[in-house]
């Protein structure tokens, strides 16, 4: 027992990572190990020390970073309590400067500062962004780690990394033994994956004294997560950081005749501002491109202001650039072009660099949500924002994990204005009204409230965090949506009677897709008709893509029955999709669209049917399936659905009456009138 003292002492000087096993040691009396291991340790440990100080010895922080005016108080927050809320609008200089101030702290010594973001092109800027502030190659003291890439040495200091990374590093690290304080970025996002991380930091801080926690937020519900960290003594302490320091001006430009204000339509009818097209007062509601075009104009027209669109997927920031680039924007001429950049997550490294690099000229920038809070652009001084975003939602009428496009949250609307500003006044042009925008809801919804819980359960189990009723999410979700996720798996054979998971369920828990979804996808390997099946189960997350009018029900129906097949309305979605496919290939966008509304199809539900299919298919070949050349086998494709939708069987009760099979209780069920199976 004397010697224990000594050991403690001794043991406080070593890494953290080491400290269990050098107990081990300690406790079975091997001193000749335990001594030059914890020689091994401490030098370490001192290294590491030594690096801290010289990368302080020339380093500075940011002045001009509204973060940096309140570090005296953020560093005595720190030091003095062991969960910390860091509440600023992204642009405060929150992310690269936190871990700067943990490190002149003497954090980060002990063990690694990790940082998590919600996306990977942010955890690779931010992390080049700090190196560069330290004065460090990439990869030493400061680092990244994303799925497929990493860039870190077994002395780096600070790392980065999404949530998803941390999340499976806690399969080998139960108590993320190897970090001395965790920083949890963008926490108002709440995803999925970082209300796991925030149950699970939950539940380790009780277990580990000699972790620190920083939460960082937007300017969005802050108190959730001060009350849910909090102690005996109160809620964890709350530091609110400025975001911007120029007033944004905002404009409403919905696309309709109101899409300017009153004294600019006075000045347009007399001749006193140039046309807009499609804004001319008293016209009907105008196409999406051209409604683009003339907020880009609009802005165009003040001065040469950087300018940042956001757009909900990928294919369309690729339209929108081939849009621009056949536009003549104002301002441009022979000599000087407007520079259009797309950014979004799956963009090469080298082509999201291109938007920190110096230029002489107007800059559009053309981007996804990872541009809402994740990354800064710099520069902009102008913002265009249509009000939308792919978000994922569970819908109980198809029991499927959707992925729709829909309006964005007035938070995220703010967040999203919240740009512009930076470098001067601002401007953000809403192509929505104002009326919209305060009919929204205030804050997104968590992912965890539109999720299948199935898919939540599945998670839980294949990280062993025990028992979904147990573990501390900050929103846990309702008994009877439990007790149906449970339902659910057991139906997919995901998991057994003990609610243990099956083979199937770990091959689903490896599948980011919705689990109905993913056993049609895992069966469709076996009967070869995977790409069928992603096709299906692609056309199954969205609202289906035809369209019939109350006028034009006749000639609607006219013009479906070319798509009708007799045995199974899952083989006429491979017809429409073969047409739609065949007058893509052909046919430019504007008259693609036009094909679509003479056939009676929705052209942004065909659209949105493409970009989910082309998100399975990458999925697929991330897990290694196999693919087969299309057969359009009937058997093979319906023995695929059904493991994925066994509920859905249903008895015929009368001739066109349904029951569904299993005494569920829901009622009778009609095959609907534009089925081809309808009527017999």
């Amino acid at each position: 027992m004397s010697a224990f003292p000594q050991f403690q002492k001794q043991l406080d000087r070593c890494m953290i990572a080491d400290r269990n096993r050098l107990r081990s040691l300690f406790n079975a009396q091997k001193w000749d190990v335990l001594q030059a291991e914890l020689e091994q340790s401490q030098n370490r440990a001192d290294q590491r020390r030594q690096t801290v100080s010289a990368l302080f010895g020339h380093s500075a922080y940011d002045s001009g970073l509204p973060v940096v005016q309140q570090i005296d108080e953020i560093a005595k927050q720190i030091r003095e309590h062991r969960v910390v809320v860091v509440c600023g609008e992204t642009g405060s200089g929150k992310s690269t400067q936190l871990p700067k101030i943990c490190l002149e702290l003497g954090l980060g010594i002990h063990g690694t500062i990790g940082h998590t973001q919600p996306r990977r092109i942010a955890a690779r800027s931010v992390a080049a962004r700090i190196a560069e502030e330290l004065h460090s190659p990439l990869g030493q003291a400061v680092g990244y780690k994303v799925r497929f890439a990493e860039e870190t040495s077994p002395n780096t200091l600070v790392k980065l990394m999404t949530d998803g990374i941390l999340l499976a590093e806690s399969q080998t690290d139960k108590f993320f033994n190897q970090y001395e304080v965790i920083i949890i970025d963008e926490a108002h996002e709440r995803s999925l994956n970082i209300d796991f991380l925030l149950g699970m930091m939950k539940r380790t801080l009780q277990e580990r004294r000699d972790l620190k926690l920083i939460i960082t937020s937007a300017t969005i519900d802050a108190k959730r997560f001060a009350d849910h960290f909090g102690t005996t003594k109160g809620p964890a302490p709350i530091i609110e950081i400025a975001g911007r320091t120029y007033p944004i001006e905002i404009r409403y430009r919905p696309g309709t005749a109101g899409i300017l204000p009153a004294t600019d339509s006075v000045l347009l009818m007399a001749g006193k501002m140039p046309a807009i097209p499609g804004a001319v007062p008293g016209d009907d509601e105008i196409d999406e491109e051209t409604h683009l075009l003339n907020a880009v104009d609009e802005l165009a027209r003040m001065d040469r202001g950087d300018i940042l669109i956001f757009m909900p997927t990928e294919r369309d920031i690729f339209e929108t650039a081939k849009l621009l680039k056949h536009h003549k924007i104002p301002g441009d001429d022979s000599v000087r072009k407007t520079e259009i950049l797309p950014l979004y997550a799956r963009l090469t490294v080298a082509e999201q660099l291109k938007i920190f690099k110096p230029h002489t000229y107007r800059r559009i920038v053309i981007a996804t949500n990872v541009a809402e809070s994740s990354l800064t652009v710099p520069g902009i001084k102008y913002v265009i924002d249509p009000g939308t975003a792919r978000i994922s939602r569970y819908s109980a009428r198809s029991k499927t994990q959707r992925l729709p496009i829909e309006p964005i949250s007035r938070a995220s609307a703010d967040q999203r204005a919240g740009r512009c500003g930076r470098v001067g006044p601002g401007i953000c042009i809403r192509l929505f009204s104002q009326e919209d925008f305060e009919a929204r809801d205030r804050y997104t919804t968590p992912e965890i409230q539109r999720t299948n819980l199935a898919s939540v359960i599945l998670q839980t189990k294949a990280m062993r965090l025990g028992a979904i009723e147990t573990f501390p999410f900050l929103d846990p979700p309702r008994s009877p949506a439990i007790q149906d996720g449970y339902k659910t798996l057991f139906e997919l054979g995901a998991i057994d009677s003990d609610q243990n998971l099956t083979d199937i369920g770990w091959k689903l828990s490896k599948l980011p897709v919705d689990p109905r979804i993913g056993r049609m996808i895992l069966a469709a390997e076996k009967e070869g008709c995977v790409r069928e099946i992603l096709i299906i189960g692609a056309v199954l997350e969205i609202q289906d893509p035809r369209e019939r009018p109350h006028d034009k029900q006749e000639k609607a129906d006219a013009a479906h029955r070319q798509f009708l097949d007799p045995d199974s309305d899952f083989l006429g979605y491979l017809k429409i999709w073969d047409f739609y496919q065949g007058l893509k290939e052909n046919l430019s966008q504007s008259k693609l669209r036009k094909a679509c509304a003479q056939n009676f199809l929705s052209y942004n539900r065909m659209k949105e049917w493409s970009d989910i299919h082309v998100q399975l298919m990458q999925l697929v070949r991330e897990a290694k399936l196999h693919f087969q050349p299309r057969k359009d086998d009937y058997g093979a494709i319906h023995r695929s659905i059904l493991t994925g939708f066994l509920s859905g069987i249903a008895n015929c009760s009368e001739r066109f009456d349904y029951t569904v099979a299993g005494g569920t209780g829901q009622g009778k069920f009609y095959i609907w009138p534009g089925s081809g199976l309808f009527g017999r």
